[in-house]
C-alpha cells in the first residue's frame, strides 16, 4: 500500500468519500413531497443542472475506460465526446420543452399520453434494465477493480474479496445519502463530483504531457505523425473498422446519443428539476462545453501513454492505463495527489451510480407503482416506494457485479457496454423523434418501433455473419468487415423500425386527442419553423459532404474545412437569433453595434449553444 498511497492519500481519499455522504446527506434533509424528492423541488440552478449532467454522464467508464481505448485505438474514440454534442442540443431545444410543459416526472409518461400504456410499460422495463445491470454494474466493477490496484500498489492479481469489499463500500456510501435525500442530495453531491473528476483528469494529463518522452501535445501530434503505419491522432478509421468505423460513427453513434442525451430518464431528469426552462437550457450547454474537454485529457492522455509505454518498453492492458499511470508517474509526486486523483475517480462512479440508482426508482415508483397498484398514493407513501426500490436495486447490481463479473479481466467495457445498451434503444428513438414531429403517429406504430428496433439489434448481425460466412470475398465484407459493427446495426435498426413505425401507423387508427402532443400541437414550434430548420439541416449536410470531400481530396487543407464548417455552423444559429431580437425591439437596431446589445446576445443560451456546436463541428474537421 506504501508504495502508491502515502497516509495523506488515504486521508484525502477517505475524507472525500465522507464529505460527499456528508454534503448529500445535508441537501437532502428536508425531502417532503414527491418533487422534493425525485425533482429536488423544481429549484436546481443552471450550474447544478451541468454538474449533474455531466457528472452523471462521465463515470470512471469515461474516465478510465476512454483513456484506455484511446490507448488502443485512438482519437476516433472522441466521436463518443464530440458528436454528443448533437444530442445535448436536441435534448435543449427540441424535447426538454414537451417535457417540461407536460410537466414530467418520468419519459415514460411521455410515451403512455402519446402512444399507450404499452409504449410507456416497454420503456420502464427496457431503461431499469439498462441502469441497473449494463450501467451500474460496469460501475462497480471498473470502481472497484480501480481502487484495488492502487491500494495493492499497482497492477496484479486482484483479490476477490477486497474486490468485493470495494463494491460494497461504494454501495453503501451511495445508497446512504441517495435513499435519504433524493435527487437534491444526488445534483449536490454530482457537482462536488464532477470537480473532483475534473482535477483528476487534468491532473493526470498535464503529469503525462509533461513526461520529457511526450513533450506536449504539439510533440505528441508530431510522433503521431511521423509514426508508420499506426497513427492514433484522428478521427476516423476505415469503414471496416472493428471497433470504430467512420460509417458508424457519423450514423449509428448519432442514435445512441439521440437516446442517451434526449431520451434518457436518468439524464433528462436534471434537465426537468431546473427552476426555469433558460436555467435548464444553459445547465444543458454548460455540459457540452465540459463534455468536449474529453477528448484532451481522457483520450488523448491515453494516445499520450501509448507512445510512453512503448518507448518504456512496457506492455499494458487498456483498462488498465490509468492505473498503470497512477502508479509510474503520479505516485513518485508525492504531496497527496494520488489521494486526489483517486477521490477523483471514486467520485466519476458514484456521481453515476447514484444518478441511476434515483432514476430508475423515479421510473418505478411513478409508472408502475403509482400508475398500477396505488394510484392514490400520498407523497409519503411514494418517497418510501422510491427509498425502498433505491435499496433493492442498489443490491441487485452490487451482487451482479460481485458474482459474474472478473476483477481481473483485460477487456474494454465502455464499447462493451455501448454495444449492449445500442440493442435495447434503436426503437425508443423513433418512437420519442416521430411521436414529437408526426401526429399521424399511433400508439401501435410506437410500440411496433420499440419492440422491432431491439428485434432488429438482435438478428441483423446474425444474419450479416451468415451472409459473409457465405461469400468473405464479397464487395459487402470488404467494406464493412466479417463482422458487422454495433454501430451499422443500431443505424440500420432505426432506419428499418422508422419503416416500420410509419407503415403500422398508416395502418391503424389514430387519436386525434394524442396527435396533439407534438412540436406544432404543443405549440413548442411551428409547421414553417421545422420546414426551415430542415431546410438548413439539409443545405448544413451538402455543405459539410461537400468540404470533406475536398478535404479528403487534398484540395484544402482540414484546418481551412473546419474554420468554414465552423462559421457556417454558428451563423446558421446566430443570424436568425439577431434577427428575431432585432424584430422585437425597434430600437435595437440602432445599437446593434452597442455593448449594450452585444451584452444583451451574451445572455441569449443561444448564442452559447451555437458556439458549442460550433466547435464540435471544427473538431470533426480539424482532426480529420
Amino acid at each position: 500500500m506504501t508504495d502508491v498511497l502515502t497516509p495523506l492519500d488515504i486521508f484525502i481519499f477517505f475524507t472525500s468519500l465522507l464529505c460527499v455522504m456528508g454534503f448529500g446527506l445535508w441537501a437532502g434533509r428536508k425531502e417532503e413531497t414527491a418533487e422534493d424528492f425525485y425533482l429536488a423541488g423544481k429549484t436546481t440552478r443552471w450550474w447544478g443542472v451541468a454538474g449533474s449532467i455531466f457528472g452523471s454522464n462521465v463515470s470512471a467508464n469515461h474516465l478510465i475506460g476512454m483513456m484506455g481505448v484511446g490507448f488502443a485505438i485512438g482519437f476516433a474514440q472522441s466521436h463518443f465526446e464530440i458528436t454528443a454534442i448533437a444530442g445535448l442540443l436536441l435534448l435543449c431545444y427540441g424535447f426538454l420543452p414537451v417535457y417540461r410543459k407536460l410537466n414530467l416526472y418520468t419519459l415514460s409518461e411521455y410515451l403512455g399520453r402519446r402512444y399507450n400504456e404499452g409504449c410507456r410499460i416497454s420503456y420502464a422495463v427496457i431503461m431499469i434494465i439498462i441502469m441497473v445491470v449494463i450501467q451500474m454494474v460496469p460501475g462497480f466493477y471498473i470502481g472497484s477493480r480501480s481502487i484495488n490496484i492502487l491500494l495493492q500498489g499497482g497492477p496484479g492479481e486482484i483479490s476477490q474479496s477486497y474486490y468485493t469489499i470495494g463494491i460494497l463500500v461504494m454501495a453503501l456510501v451511495t445508497g446512504t445519502y441517495t435513499i435519504v435525500g433524493g435527487l437534491k442530495a444526488v445534483i449536490v453531491t454530482d457537482v462536488i463530483q464532477s470537480v473532483l473528476m475534473l482535477l483528476a483528469g487534468l491532473l493526470v494529463a498535464f503529469i503525462m504531457f509533461s513526461q520529457p518522452e511526450i513533450g506536449g501535445w504539439g510533440s505528441m501530434v508530431a510522433m503521431d505523425s511521423a509514426a508508420s503505419g499506426e497513427q492514433r491522432l484522428h478521427l476516423y478509421n476505415a469503414s471496416n473498422h472493428p471497433e470504430l468505423p467512420w460509417t458508424g460513427v457519423l450514423s449509428g453513434i448519432l442514435v445512441l446519443h439521440f437516446y442517451y442525451w434526449s431520451s434518457n430518464q436518468f439524464i433528462v431528469q436534471r434537465a426537468l428539476s431546473a427552476r426555469s426552462d433558460r436555467e435548464a437550457r444553459l445547465g444543458i450547454i454548460a455540459a457540452g462545453f465540459f463534455k468536449l474537454l474529453i477528448p484532451f485529457f481522457a483520450i488523448g492522455t491515453g494516445i499520450a501513454a501509448f507512445y510512453w509505454f512503448r518507448q518504456k518498453g512496457m506492455v499494458v492492458d487498456q483498462d488498465a492505463v490509468f492505473t498503470t499511470l497512477l502508479t509510474e508517474l503520479v505516485a513518485p509526486i508525492g504531496y497527496g495527489v494520488v489521494g486526489i486523483v483517486a477521490a477523483g475517480v471514486i467520485g466519476a462512479i458514484l456521481s453515476s451510480i447514484d444518478s441511476m440508482m434515483n432514476s430508475s426508482a423515479t421510473i418505478l415508483t411513478f409508472d408502475i407503482y403509482k400508475r398500477y397498484i396505488n394510484p392514490e398514493a400520498s407523497d409519503k407513501k411514494l418517497i418510501l416506494v422510491g427509498r425502498i426500490a433505491i435499496a433493492v436495486f442498489i443490491m441487485t447490481a452490487a451482487f451482479i457485479t460481485i458474482f459474474t463479473m472478473d476483477p481481473n479481466s483485460s477487456k474494454s467495457f465502455f464499447l462493451q457496454i455501448a454495444s449492449h445498451q445500442s440493442k435495447l434503444i434503436a426503437g425508443l428513438v423513433v418512437a420519442f423523434g416521430l411521436g414529437m414531429l408526426w401526429p399521424r403517429a399511433t400508439g401501435a406504430g410506437g410500440l411496433t418501433a420499440i419492440f422491432s428496433g431491439a428485434f432488429f439489434s438482435y438478428v441483423i448481425p446474425v444474419v450479416y455473419a451468415a451472409t459473409a460466412d457465405g461469400d468473405p470475398d464479397s464487395r459487402m465484407v470488404a467494406t464493412f468487415g466479417m463482422e458487422l459493427n454495433f454501430l451499422h446495426t443500431v443505424a440500420l435498426s432505426a432506419g428499418l423500425s422508422l419503416m416500420l413505425h410509419v407503415i403500422v401507423s398508416l395502418n391503424t387508427q389514430q387519436d386525434l386527442e394524442k396527435s396533439k402532443l407534438t412540436w406544432v400541437g404543443l405549440n413548442i414550434f411551428s409547421g414553417q419553423a421545422l420546414r426551415q430548420f430542415a431546410k438548413g439541416l439539409g443545405v448544413s449536410i451538402v455543405l459539410f459532404i461537400l468540404l470533406a470531400f475536398l478535404m479528403v481530396s487534398e484540395v484544402i487543407r482540414p484546418g481551412l474545412a473546419a474554420v468554414i464548417a465552423a462559421l457556417w455552423t454558428w451563423g446558421l444559429i446566430l443570424v436568425p437569433l439577431v434577427r428575431s431580437r432585432k424584430s422585437r425591439s425597434p430600437q435595437a437596431a440602432e445599437v446593434s453595434n452597442s455593448e449594450e446589445e452585444a451584452c444583451c446576445l451574451l445572455a441569449e443560451d443561444r448564442f452559447w449553444g451555437a458556439l458549442l456546436a460550433s466547435l464540435a463541428v471544427f473538431m470533426l474537421f480539424y482532426y480529420y
